[in-house]
């Protein structure tokens, strides 16, 4: 039976009160395949993934089996110490859903439960993905092979956004979401008394020359009118005043709307490295890992069509949003896939990865009743 409002309410607190971290979803697998369980069988059927053995693939049979839509939702959670004060808040210390994926499996599972009721006229494959936050779990599934006997011939997904009114669908015709890449430094000298810096190598210096260099990347080497951020948040070195230190570290993100621009901030910041060694005489090891995290470029007509759909809805509350530099590794299924990401709003004074971030539960039902009609259409159109 398709799920009532209550129901999807307690889903929702139920998966708000157990988050896990990427490929640790056990108890969040267990629960879906319950919910799923539950739901009319006559058109499902559940395949697990042996290389990702959290991740659930669901196949709704439709009428016709020439064509496929994919639907994929997110199942992790972060490692944030929730402080939003809700009667039915995180029990796993220093792990919730600061970033909403509650809010998208349960409305992913409301989608799910209308057309176990109501048999669509093409195959629909949800997607159930370990590990978006780290670990390219996307990737990981789509390299898995699990897809390839089911694979979607177009897919889609949702992002909830604090910023956006309850219940309100949001979207973009080009790039919604920038590609990252991690930055992951050391800084290899010599350690030494403070009164004889000659007798020592200073990687407080080299580390704050490279620092400093970075910020030319974007403001010299992108073009202005693209735009792009290198963040570095994260710096350590040494253990004390009196010393120099010899060894520093740092950690930070590359974040751009094209993928071409993120391998030229990557070449740049591998340069400055290099100069950084060759200046001071020290060692630079440099990371850049970008995995999965490629840009969220929406397929041109399909995006057409969807915005075309939900802006002609009267029941639809449909804004056109600007691009943003938040990371999503669904950027490297639709780089397979062709499809459209989506916001949803959620209604929330606190940004996505706060502690505090609590959506508004009234985008739920508006969610899935959008997506459920855009799908009925896009049966007619595919």
């Amino acid at each position: 039976m398709t799920l009532s409002n209550n129901q999807l309410l307690e889903i929702y607190r139920h998966l708000h009160q157990y988050p896990e971290l990427g490929l640790e979803e056990f108890k969040t697998h267990d629960f879906l395949n319950t919910v799923i369980g539950q739901m009319p069988q006559d058109f499902l059927t559940v395949k697990t993934v042996t290389q990702l053995p959290t991740a659930i693939l669901v196949k709704v049979a439709g009428r016709d089996h020439s064509k496929r839509i994919g639907y994929r939702t997110d199942i992790d959670a972060l490692p944030v110490t929730e402080e939003t004060g809700l009667s039915f808040k995180s029990k796993h210390e220093g792990i919730s859903h600061a970033c909403g994926h509650d809010i998208h499996m349960t409305v992913a599972l409301g989608v799910l439960s209308y057309f176990a009721d109501h048999q669509p006229q093409y195959d629909l494959i949800f997607i159930f993905q370990p590990s978006e936050e780290n670990h390219s779990g996307g990737m990981q599934l789509y390299q898995s092979g699990a897809l390839d006997e089911w694979m979607p011939d177009e897919i889609y997904a949702l992002h909830d956004n604090p910023q956006l009114p309850a219940g309100a669908i949001g979207c973009l015709n080009g790039t919604l979401f920038a590609g990252t890449c991690e930055i992951h430094a050391d800084f290899y000298g010599k350690s030494g008394h403070a009164a004889y810096p000659h007798n020592a190598n200073d990687m407080v210096v080299a580390a704050s020359a490279f620092v400093m260099q970075i910020q030319s990347v974007v403001s010299r080497s992108v073009d202005p009118i693209q735009g792009g951020v290198v963040t570095l948040g994260h710096l350590t070195a040494g253990d004390t005043g009196n010393v120099i230190a010899g060894h520093a570290h740092i950690d930070g993100t590359i974040r751009a709307l094209t993928q071409d621009n993120n391998r030229l901030m990557q070449q740049r910041v591998r340069s400055i490295a290099e100069g950084v060694a060759l200046t001071y005489g020290c060692q630079v090891d440099l990371t850049l890992h970008q995995g999965g995290y490629l840009p969220v470029e929406n397929n041109p007509a399909i995006t057409a069509d969807f915005i075309d759909y939900m802006s002609h809805q009267t029941d639809v509350n449909f804004i056109e949003t600007k691009p943003a530099m938040t990371g999503e590794d669904f950027g490297y299924l639709i780089s397979k896939i062709p499809g459209t990401m989506f916001w949803l709003g959620v209604d929330s004074p606190y940004s996505l990865h706060s502690e505090k971030m609590a959506p508004n539960t009234a985008a739920i039902e508006p969610g899935i009743r959008a997506i459920t009609g855009y799908f009925e259409h896009r049966f007619n159109t595919i």
